[in-house]
């Protein structure tokens, strides 16, 4: 394999002329820059990314670590940090973690010993070893969505509570004034605030919460398939839930329709997220939008900002979710 002391000789320059011609960091004549460029073709010379990583102390690459990239939501969400990253020439090594807390951790020692420029955490569990942090303690860090508030690192998140309040305030806009509520795992940032929008709603409208009717969740398929049983298994059912994403109300469905609940005759859902699928189920599924592009997006250009200026204040950047109304939700008739 060819190397750039090679390159040099072939084309009878110094070394740094060589790098000049092949980076662009520096005027060279056309002669000169025509005959590293020839000597560059003959010899088949590729550019060692990590030699330049050890030289200019940046790799252009970043890490991502998600709880599971099969998951719509994350999917969508990684393709929107996937896509920025080409735009701007960098890399992405990414990482699943499938809620295990070794895993996790062997995966965020993985990316840090091969010198990522910085990390978007994006798991619904997050309990990283305080070693870690001891060992890599300037690593530039960014939460999107997910994750500790206490933690180092700028974070953007998803207006929760608003999104549940948006939801709920549909529903009763509807007429339902008996309406349930499939949260997440409670005790975590998105599922709390999502309950507590859902909990505002219900409390403006002069309604009653029904503890019975608030059932828990995991974010998951199976998970909301579990908790909408548990409401059909009540003597008094909802007429309306709001699920608090668009995974479990899949799940749910599946529980409507086994049950032979339709919906929306018999039980208007809203669920959260509006994933793509969300549009080609059926009934198609109204739902609170996240912009998961946009977010994965903004994580890149939140993470070379805190790159670039690594003492900068920490910040906390909120997105602003929006009602998609769809048909899986209808009014309310007795």
């Amino acid at each position: 394999m060819a190397t750039i002391k090679d390159v040099a000789r072939e084309a009878q320059v110094s070394t740094s002329t060589v790098s000049h011609v092949l980076n662009k960091t520096r005027f060279v004549s056309p002669e000169i820059t025509l005959r590293v460029e020839r000597a560059v073709k003959d010899l088949h010379y590729a550019p060692s990314a990590l030699a330049r990583s050890l030289k200019v102390n940046e790799t252009r690459t970043l890490g991502m670590l998600v709880t599971s990239s099969a998951n719509p939501f994350f999917a969508e969400v990684v393709q929107g940090v996937e896509q920025r990253c080409f735009e701007l020439g960098y890399s992405l090594a990414l990482c699943n973690t499938q809620d295990d807390k070794a895993r996790l951790n062997s995966n965020m020692e993985m990316l840090l010993q091969k010198r990522v420029d910085g990390i978007i955490l994006m798991c619904t569990q997050l309990e990283l070893s305080a070693g870690i942090f001891e060992r890599y303690p300037n690593i530039p860090l960014v939460l999107a969505d997910w994750g500790p508030q206490n933690m180092v690192a700028d974070i953007i998140q998803d207006g929760g509570q608003l999104g549940g309040q948006l939801a709920t305030e549909h529903l009763i806009s509807l007429g339902h004034r008996h309406i349930g509520c499939i949260t997440g795992p409670l005790g975590t940032r998105a599922a709390d605030e999502r309950l507590t929008g859902f909990k505002t709603a219900i409390n403006q409208a002069g309604l009653t919460i029904r503890n019975e009717w608030v059932s828990e969740g995991d974010f998951e398929l199976a998970g909301g398939n579990s908790a909408m049983n548990a409401l059909l298994a009540l003597p008094a059912r909802p007429t309306a839930v709001f699920i608090a994403n668009d995974m479990m109300a899949m799940g749910a469905l599946r529980a409507l329709a086994d049950a032979k609940v339709t919906v929306p005759e018999q039980m208007s859902i809203v669920g959260y997220d509006n994933i793509e699928l969300a549009h080609y189920l059926v009934p198609a599924l109204t739902s609170v939008e996240q912009p998961k592009a946009g977010m994965g997006a903004l994580a890149v250009d939140t993470l070379l900002t805190r790159i670039k200026n690594p003492t900068s204040p920490r910040r906390v950047l909120t997105l602003t979710p929006e009602l998609v109304v769809r048909d899986s939700s209808q009014a309310y008739a007795e």
